[in-house]
């Protein structure tokens, strides 16, 4: 496969960005949904995962533009810290629709667009979609679901779209800014910068058709959050 054209939601920030940039490095052309337009001006359209209308025809429309995906990356994510009882139900249901619903409904969208390439999905999981911590429902639930919504895309997509299912453990990104003192990492914590990230995506995204890498998990060396 080939990293021509890559479809990457959450690209504006983040690991979605360092996802941009790789696909770029390749030579290859990245499209970018997000809620805010990406600082280096890559292609893009601006789209809110919570809405599922919109974000199908986002996909739908760039599938079209592009030709067809040869890779699409599901990296846009949120979250609502705090205990379920003290989490409002509206924030606590728009991180499901976002990192859980939201993946489903790229997928499904992009599926003609990843049968007309032989093209591969990647979905973005988390160590705590195979663990659990308080205070994190809401994530772990969507990033379990992830986890369960993408090993059963993988049987039943095998031989006609490539699946890989990445899981990351901390990154040195803007996802935990602005939460309370206990909710941030540590100052030594050990956090992988988000490239080293999106090198293993991209090498996911380069696997030749016929060739699966069903999960990648890619931590911090010392990160305690694995096994």
């Amino acid at each position: 496969m080939s990293l021509d054209r890559v479809l990457i939601t959450g690209g504006a920030s983040g690991l979605g960005a360092a996802v941009a940039t790789a696909v770029a490095k390749s030579g290859g052309q990245a499209f970018v949904l997000d809620r805010q337009a990406p600082d280096d001006g890559v292609d893009h359209a601006i789209v809110d995962l919570a809405d599922s209308a919109a974000t199908d025809a986002a996909v739908r429309a760039a599938a079209e533009r592009l030709g067809g995906f040869d890779g699409v990356v599901c990296c846009a994510g949120i979250d609502s810290c705090g205990r379920l009882e003290d989490v409002p139900a509206a924030d606590w249901e728009r991180v499901i629709q976002v990192n859980l619903v939201g993946t489903a409904t790229v997928a499904r969208a992009a599926l003609d667009g990843l049968r007309q390439r032989h093209g591969r999905l990647v979905t973005i999981a988390s160590t705590l979609g195979l663990r659990a911590l308080p205070d994190a429902s809401a994530y772990c639930a969507s990033k379990f679901g992830v986890v369960g919504l993408t090993r059963a895309l993988a049987t039943e997509l095998a031989g006609d779209v490539g699946v890989t299912l990445v899981i990351p453990g901390g990154m040195q990104t803007s996802f935990f800014d602005g939460r309370l003192e206990q909710y941030r990492p540590p100052e030594d914590a050990q956090l992988n910068p988000p490239e080293q990230v999106a090198r293993a995506i991209a090498f996911a995204l380069e696997t030749p058709a016929g060739t699966e890498i069903r999960e990648l998990v890619v931590t911090p060396s010392q990160e305690p959050s694995w096994p």
